[in-house]
């Protein structure tokens, strides 16, 4: 369903837009994805609204090095690309795991703040973005995906979370309506 309405107090929650993943090869080119976020996150801030940039520095104990090739990661996997423009009023949640609400303090930053919906952005769709939609979800808030800032790094998976699992868990439009909808 194309997103009505966003709440007065919504928060942008962009998932593992960092150097090490954004490297890698995607359904949809991750320089449009991190594009399309940046601009969300400029309107965001430029109406008083959170922005929540994650990044993810691991996985299950003793698995994560097995399953990405070459073993450990460059220093720089976890950094966030620079096109986000981090600012000093930005909330910073780095995970561990592939949901930014578990293990993590971003329920209690969001609560403090208000916030009531958030829109959501990243990479990878079927994994960091919709584990953390659900968990969203499941706290309690209005979820909106900005569909054209997701993608994924298999095409199935990635269509598979826009058309069956976002529409279930709340609404889905287009970077540039959401950016409509903040006025």
């Amino acid at each position: 369903m194309p997103a009505s309405t966003l709440d007065r107090t919504t928060a942008l929650v962009l998932v593992d837009l960092q150097k090490g993943i954004t490297g890698l090869p995607t359904v949809h080119p991750a320089a449009e994805v991190v594009a399309r976020g940046a601009r969300l996150a400029e309107a965001f801030r430029s109406r008083g609204l959170p922005v929540v940039l994650v990044n993810v520095t691991g996985g299950a104990p003793g698995r994560t090095e097995a399953r990405r090739p070459g073993g450990t990661p460059p220093a720089d996997w976890a950094e966030l690309v620079p096109e986000l423009d981090r600012r000093p009023g930005d909330i910073l949640v780095t995970k561990e795991r592939w949901g930014a609400f578990h293990g993590t303090d971003l329920d209690a930053e969001l609560r403090r703040r208000g916030v009531t919906q958030i829109v959501f952005g990243g990479i990878a769709t079927s994994i960091g973005v919709e584990s953390s939609a659900r968990a969203a979800y499941e706290h309690g808030y209005h979820v909106t995906i900005a569909v054209d800032a997701v993608t994924d790094l298999d095409a199935d998976a990635h269509r598979n979370s826009v058309q069956r699992i976002f529409p279930r868990l709340g609404e889905t439009d287009s970077t540039e309506a959401i950016i409509g909808l903040l006025g």
